[in-house]
């Protein structure tokens, strides 16, 4: 064995997770088997966010820091054979982002030990990564507490001849929610023609944009469920609940160079209609208290499927031939609701109350895969491997290929094309 047998961090009572402006403790250890001389023993704290313009490429075109703090635990000397511990304290900056990784970025945060050796002589180092929390409370938000609704309207045409048109209606019972609370969805669909519709589809999306040498957005479908189609001159409403899989919270407050918004998104292939909600997934529930983390809390073990697909809406019989006919919504009767499976997060009460005994807020940290696309052209699927947390992958349902709106154009009703940056 070499003369360095032991090198290594360890933090304070083995947190992993700690809260912007909270101290950060721990010790250096080192085992020698014979001394070992020294210039100096330093200790530093980092965190910093670097963006590439490559998945999973670690050449990165542009970082961010936002604290860096060294300190000299020990001066020019001579280490005698045997264990050392020495402590360093540091105090975390109160405007610290939460930590995040994705393909094309993360935000991390560190400890360093170097050793300084004399010259000519190998230096030691080792390093330990500490996660950071910045909880977001949904609220905030302004209007959280709010429903949240969006209309289409699209016309059916059969060989450029128009046979009527359909009304795509959604709605949502609020405008944020927790990791692992149920998301109530309510979609009306009038089908005022002879043709069917497709299948209604709702689906969760994620979008992460990351500011390179110019803006790249991650697109990925995260949660997804489906309902039957509409029949000529129908009316159906379709109510489906979604348990929110375990994803980093909206925005990333402190970054400048990552931005994490949600999405849901209800939509018709035949014919093309899509109404698209805004989202906002936080980790203190509406009208809920904040908690603080729990010591030697760390990120979930991993994440399990949060979405089963429910029963289509039931169909009336079919109308008289030749004669239009729109049902009563009261005689429709719910879909199924969507239940948990073994072992994943238990839901938040279904009237959307927080749980008697709610957990602190859980971190996490990847994106999974993704669908990359830029905001001057187009990119290939790329997936990625995650040494995190990676939300499973429920689908691949290739839809959209473009980015919703934004929360300010949606609620403006501005022009929904995509600007840098939102």
């Amino acid at each position: 064995m070499g003369r360095v047998q032991l090198f290594e961090i360890r933090l304070s009572r083995g947190r992993v997770v700690y809260s912007p402006g909270e101290p950060l403790a721990g010790t250096v250890r080192v085992c020698l088997g014979a001394p070992l001389p020294f210039r100096a023993i330093r200790v530093s704290c980092t965190g910093s966010c670097r963006v590439s313009s490559k998945a999973n490429d670690a050449a990165w075109v542009v970082e961010e820091g936002y604290f860096n703090s060294t300190l000299s635990l020990a001066d020019k000397g001579s280490l005698p054979s045997g264990e050392h511990n020495l402590p360093f304290q540091f105090l975390l900056p109160a405007t610290a982002p939460t930590s995040f990784e994705g393909p094309f970025g993360k935000i991390v945060h560190q400890v360093r030990a170097t050793i300084d050796t004399p010259r000519f002589s190998k230096d030691h180092q080792c390093s330990c990564v500490f996660y950071i929390l910045s909880p977001l409370n949904l609220n905030s938000i302004p209007d959280i507490e709010q429903p949240n609704v969006a209309s289409a309207t699209k016309k059916f045409s059969y060989k450029l001849v128009k046979t009527g048109s359909v009304v795509l209606t959604a709605s949502t019972d609020l405008r944020g929610y927790v990791v692992g609370q149920v998301l109530r969805l309510h979609v009306d669909i009038e089908n005022q023609s002879g043709k069917d519709t497709s299948p209604v589809v709702a689906s969760l999306l994620q979008k992460v944009s990351y500011k390179a040498k110019r803006w790249i957005h991650d697109v990925r479908t995260v949660a997804e469920v489906e309902g039957a189609g509409v029949k000529a001159w129908r009316q159906t409403q379709w109510r489906e609940q979604i348990l929110v899989p375990a994803l980093p919270q909206s925005a990333l407050p402190g970054c400048s160079l990552i931005h994490v918004d949600y999405y849901l998104q209800v939509s018709l292939k035949v014919p093309e209609a899509s109404v698209t909600l805004p989202v906002f997934i936080g980790n203190i529930a509406v009208n809920q208290a904040p908690l603080s983390p729990r010591p030697g809390l760390g990120p979930p073990a991993g994440g399990l499927p949060s979405v089963v697909p429910s029963a289509p809406p039931q169909e009336e019989a079919e109308a008289a031939a030749g004669h239009p006919h729109f049902s009563d919504p009261a005689s429709l009767t719910q879909s199924q609701s969507q239940q948990p499976l073994p072992g994943g997060p238990d839901p938040c009460p279904l009237d959307g109350s927080p749980a008697s005994h709610p957990l602190p807020p859980a971190l996490c940290i990847s994106t999974g895969a993704t669908v990359p696309y830029f905001a001057e052209g187009s990119g290939g699927a790329v997936p990625t491997i995650g040494t995190l947390i990676l939300p499973p992958e429920y689908s691949s349902w290739g839809h959209p290929y473009e980015a919703p709106p934004s929360y300010e154009q949606s609620c403006g009703g501005a022009d929904p094309g995509l600007t840098p940056g939102s």
